[in-house]
């Protein structure tokens, strides 16, 4: 067993992912030990990207250097190797987000492309002239342009979901945009920029009362708490691998079975086919007709070592464990006279974003980075998130469970110290 199995194993027979155990569990990410400007890196651009544990590292290496070779197509040795780890992490998503069957994961380069297949798949197929998709005013721009694009295509409008000043849905104008032309609804479950963790519930069982499907953005929740597909009943959910601790690269699409069935490929290529002549191409089965050509071999077996990782630590710790950090974090930055926290919806996952009167975003995150502190800058792909709340750029602060108080301490310094070289 590797010292980072171990040490997850450990924090998972606990009863609570403590301080003491994210202290631990440090020791697992070799990249959070060094030194950025002479300072121990304090690393909150989790939303972002989050860092890989050693597990995870040593899987790719393993990979790469015992059986690298293409998959599903050959028959020696390699090939058997190679296809029967692909196919293990599968199944491991699978099981992470409780899906019915293998056959309901498809294998991706992350949230952005899950989304623009099924926008170019099932949009295409199901979305006309005069006919509506529903998105809401927090949405990444992943989740926008796609349907932009298709609505255009299409001769169809995009209806947006407006939020409060708190960053939470208005559901009853949500109620007010179902009608008989909408064709889908598209929802992210947990706001990269806000926070916001929406009802995703909620918002499937009112659509699904209409009989329109819904897809959810998962890239940020995924990483931070429990999913539960079947529970949740989503007909389409999205999520990246490199915001999970795993590869860049690498991410999933989950669809219900029966959808998946009826919808054309998305891409062309080897492996999505059972046969080929010059007049007729039969595709092959789910999911392998949406993985058109080699895919990311070594990052699908890395998803899987990740998901290994996080299932040993426990995600109802991890999750439990990040909301503390929020709770202190919010409390510490609130007592900053100058800041003003964008995103205070009741229900939150770990991110906290913020403005400081009289300096820029990208400024402070300068002078924090002078600190060996990492935050992100900017409009975090939500520009319309911007525009809504007058603002043009937020700093972000965002939580893993390798973080502690004593690094939200550091970021408070490093805020004060920005302060005063701007006073």
């Amino acid at each position: 067993m590797t010292r980072a199995k171990s040490v997850a194993n450990r924090s998972a027979t606990a009863d609570s992912l403590s301080e003491a155990d994210a202290l631990r569990l440090r020791e697992d990410f070799p990249i959070l030990k060094q030194l950025i400007h002479g300072k121990p890196l304090v690393y909150l651009d989790n939303a972002a990207t989050s860092q890989k544990p050693q597990a995870v590292l040593d899987t790719l290496t393993r990979y790469y250097t015992t059986e690298n070779s293409n998959i599903h197509r050959g028959v020696h040795t390699l090939s058997a190797l190679a296809t029967v780890d692909y196919e293990a992490s599968r199944t491991k998503v699978r099981r992470f987000l409780n899906a019915a069957d293998d056959r309901e994961i498809v294998f991706v380069r992350g949230a952005t492309e899950a989304i623009n297949l099924v926008a170019n798949s099932y949009g295409r197929q199901h979305v006309h002239e005069g006919d509506e998709v529903i998105i809401s005013a927090m949405e990444h721009h992943s989740n926008i342009v796609p349907w932009q694009m298709l609505c255009q295509e299409r001769g169809a409008r995009l209806r947006i979901i407006p939020i409060n000043d708190d960053g939470e849905l208005l559901l009853d104008e949500f109620e007010k945009l179902l009608g008989p032309r909408t064709k889908l609804v598209s929802i992210v479950h947990l706001s990269n920029s806000l926070g916001t963790i929406n009802p995703v519930e909620q918002v499937i069982a009112m659509a699904h009362s209409r009989g329109v499907p819904v897809l959810v953005d998962g890239a940020q929740s995924t990483p931070h708490m429990p999913v539960d597909v079947q529970r949740m009943g989503c007909d389409f959910f999205a999520f990246s691998g490199h915001k999970l601790y795993g590869p860049t690269g690498i991410g999933a699409l989950y669809g219900k079975a029966e959808l998946l069935e009826s919808m054309p490929p998305y891409q062309g290529g080897g492996d999505m086919i059972k046969s080929v002549t010059f007049e007729q191409t039969v595709y092959n089965t789910l999911p392998y007709k949406f993985e058109a050509g080699t895919p990311n071999i070594a990052g699908a077996i890395g998803l899987g070592a990740a998901i290994d990782y996080v299932t040993a630590v426990g995600m109802d710790r991890i999750a439990a464990y990040e909301q503390e950090l929020l709770a202190y974090g919010t409390q510490r930055v609130s007592s900053i006279e100058s800041l003003r926290i964008i995103g205070t919806a009741r229900q939150k996952g770990g991110v906290i974003s913020f403005v400081v009167k009289g300096i820029h975003a990208h400024d402070l995150g300068t002078v924090l980075d002078t600190e060996g502190i990492a935050i992100r800058t900017g409009h975090h792909c939500t520009q319309p998130v911007m525009q809504r709340f007058g603002i043009p750029a937020t700093a972000r602060a965002s939580f893993a469970f390798y973080n502690t108080k004593q690094e939200i301490d550091a970021l408070v310094r490093g805020i004060d110290k920005a302060i005063e070289v701007f006073s």
